[in-house]
């Protein structure tokens, strides 16, 4: 069963005085993909720390499939929502293959253990994130980018049927930036919804059906790639001449060059 995410007049606030993020209004189905683009410091990570009931809404309203997430029950949204955060600190020195298994607790009963069918849902995660040759090693002992890829085998085991990458890509060499974008293109034909944040518009042309660009606690343009990434709109959102160009050929797709001053 897919999901259906609906975001109305979303506002947030830290301290009740000055809202991080307002009047946000969007929604989601079956097999969508939406990039959130952006400047640092314009609340992308707490949008997607509130659309998986971390942080609570000052006002406004998310519901999935028509249920309010802030009255749905912890194992009950889990099954739904999927978060990877963009910064984690490990704590205790679990194998890859242990950190993994832990996606799979929504589908546990409280005093039941993971079963072989939990084992083997874990195991194609670890495999549809390639990280097969890593899954005995200690978690605590990994590379920044090799832990993003386990956090992504994690909520891949977790089987949600919405999933958010807060900047998925920071922390990874070219070819696992492309190894996500591949992933979440997968996920996405078996009708997963998607939302994830990223500094890259290359990304959104390559995954993404819709795009927001968010700028001054609310979004400035939202609609496909192809209406919203565009130079006028790169410039007042980054500050920066941002050229978009078209490459045809075996490429078939625009890409974003930044301009130097000088």
């Amino acid at each position: 069963m897919c999901a259906k995410l609906e975001v109305s007049n979303a506002t947030f606030s830290y301290n009740g005085k000055r809202n991080v993020f307002e009047d946000i209004s969007f929604s989601l189905g079956e097999g969508d993909v939406f990039c959130i683009l952006g400047p640092n410091g314009t609340g992308k990570s707490t949008l997607l720390r509130c659309l998986c009931n971390l942080y609570r809404l000052r006002s406004g309203s998310i519901r999935i499939n028509g249920h309010e997430i802030s009255q749905m029950s912890q194992p009950m949204l889990a099954r739904n929502v999927g978060f990877i955060p963009q910064i984690h600190t490990p704590t205790f020195p679990y194998t890859v293959l242990e950190v993994v298994i832990m996606g799979r607790t929504p589908h546990l009963r409280m005093i039941s253990v993971p079963s072989e069918k939990d084992y083997t849902v874990a195991e194609e995660a670890i495999k549809m994130a390639d990280i097969e040759d890593i899954k005995d090693k200690p978690y605590t002992q990994l590379s920044g980018g090799q832990m993003q890829m386990v956090l992504l085998a994690r909520v891949l085991a977790q089987e949600p049927r919405i999933l958010l990458l807060d900047e998925p890509t920071s922390h990874l060499d070219i070819s696992h930036q492309i190894h996500i974008i591949e992933i979440t293109r997968k996920l996405a034909q078996k009708g997963i919804s998607l939302i994830m944040t990223s500094h890259f518009p290359d990304h959104a042309f390559m995954a993404s059906k819709k795009v927001g660009i968010m700028k001054n606690r609310c979004f400035m343009e939202m609609g496909s790639a192809d209406e919203v990434i565009t130079e006028d709109n790169l410039k007042r959102a980054y500050g920066s001449d941002i050229r978009v160009v078209y490459l045809g050929g075996d490429i078939g797709r625009k890409i974003t060059v930044p301009m130097l001053k000088s």
